[in-house]
């Protein structure tokens, strides 16, 4: 048995997913996943009940104790080293010490990085389909996808703006980055680009980005239904993403070999934090 604690938002919980299904896999072990923390202490919703995963939330007592509310308990788990084992995430970057990881194991981290799953990237992608039928307005931007030359572009504000410590360890991406990301993308295509913009400020997006390239505002989705958003960007050819997990998983949802990415080549603020392995090969960083 393989236990993946989630936490944070959507595109954390798949990170977090896709790490423990891999394990699972290479183990041929059952998944569970400890959502506690979604009892009513945190601020974003559980969304993986929209993708076809193969795992299942474990039981109370199937989880280990947790260190606030048993401590006690958590003291003898954790000094006997009892199962499950706790494999903690060590530093941002890849953790090697996840390729010799056994059964029985509670992993606990963001696990940012494609390399964890990538062995089993098709049986991911499965995972990730979204099996939440579109709404009839987000079926109809799908269908104009199919037919146009899309790129997504995402710009995360919200709590990387208005929270000050947020915003010291991420920062946002400048408009200069965006537009130079949409000229690199827009000069290896043959069409004229579609921008479709997707974000948490929808507004201040029409108010502030302006680019050479017909846009749409995507502003008909709020958090309840950011699944909507994230499959409405993989069906783009193309993706400029932010310092985000989210539109991250947008981008590598995408399955086409054709797709280009252009990410930020800073994914931290803070100089302190690293982390070299979030980038996939193929994708361009753009300072």
């Amino acid at each position: 048995m393989i236990i993946t604690h989630i936490n944070g938002g959507l595109g954390n919980q798949m990170f977090q997913y896709a790490a423990g299904r891999a394990l699972a896999l290479r183990h041929g072990a059952e998944l569970l996943l400890d959502t506690r923390i979604f009892d009513g202490s945190t601020q974003f919703g559980l969304g993986l009940h929209h993708f076809a995963i193969a795992a299942r939330q474990g039981l109370p007592a199937e989880m280990p104790p947790e260190r606030r509310q048993q401590r006690l308990r958590y003291l003898i788990w954790r000094g006997l080293k009892l199962k499950p084992h706790l494999l903690r995430e060590n530093g941002l970057s890849y953790n090697a010490a996840f390729e010799s990881a056994g059964d029985g194991v509670y992993l606990k981290g963001y696990w940012q990085s494609e390399r964890y799953f990538k062995p089993v990237e098709a049986a991911i992608r499965a995972d990730f389909q979204i099996v939440t039928p579109p709404s009839p307005a987000n079926a109809a931007v799908l269908a104009e996808l199919a037919e146009r030359p899309a790129i997504s572009l995402h710009i995360r504000r919200g709590d990387y703006v208005k929270d000050s410590r947020t915003n010291a360890t991420h920062g946002t991406c400048s408009l200069d980055y965006y537009r130079r990301a949409v000229d690199l993308i827009a000069a290896r295509m043959t069409e004229k680009p579609v921008i479709y913009t997707f974000s948490d400020d929808p507004a201040w997006v029409r108010d502030n980005l302006i680019l050479p390239f017909a846009m749409r505002v995507m502003d008909h989705n709020d958090s309840d239904h950011n699944y909507e958003d994230l499959r409405l960007m993989s069906a783009c050819r193309h993706h400029v993403i932010a310092n985000s997990s989210f539109s991250w998983w947008g981008a590598w949802l995408n399955p086409s070999e054709d797709k280009i990415v252009v990410s930020p080549d800073r994914w931290f603020a803070d100089p302190k934090l690293v982390n070299e392995d979030i980038w996939p090969e193929s994708w361009v960083r753009l300072a």
